[in-house]
């Protein structure tokens, strides 16, 4: 196996994420590496800030900043709260940015040696009209990356 130190496992608190928890936290547990969870809250493009108030995009920012946190910290509760007790290193962090470019530049910041996420699964029109921040992580990393497909 790997000598896996530091594991970053990407969510968006999605169906795909709750099918790759169990992976990140049986290899964390296996490896004794250090697990980090990130939350990317995906920005509004320049196009639609455009047509909002700035006021009301800050303050819907900090809302949602807000309630991703607590969706943070109850997603740790429910799926690692027995590996912290065990004394695994478990950390977090929310943050807004852009999506699959923050889950690199995350993963590079912590010196993570994989990345886990979900994926969503999708196909055909609905893949090439939306895209996929797990493809796009796949295509750019310079890590290994385990997806999980939900």
């Amino acid at each position: 196996m790997a000598n896996y130190k530091t594991l970053l496992f990407a969510t968006d608190f999605s169906e795909g994420a709750e099918k790759a928890v169990d992976h990140a936290r049986t290899l964390a547990k296996m490896t004794g590496a250090r697990l980090h969870l990130l939350h990317v809250i995906t920005e509004l493009s320049d196009k639609r800030r455009k047509r909002v108030p700035a006021d009301v995009i800050d303050t819907f920012i900090r809302e949602v900043t807000r309630q991703a946190r607590e969706d943070m910290d109850h997603f740790c509760q429910q799926h690692f709260s027995d590996a912290v007790e065990q004394g695994f290193e478990v950390t977090q962090k929310v943050e807004v940015g852009a999506g699959y470019e923050d889950i690199l530049a995350e993963a590079s910041r912590i010196q993570a040696d994989l990345i886990i996420m979900g994926t969503h699964g999708r196909t055909g029109i609905e893949k090439v009209l939306v895209g996929s921040t797990a493809e796009r992580v796949v295509r750019n990393s310079i890590i290994p990356v385990l997806t999980v497909r939900s």
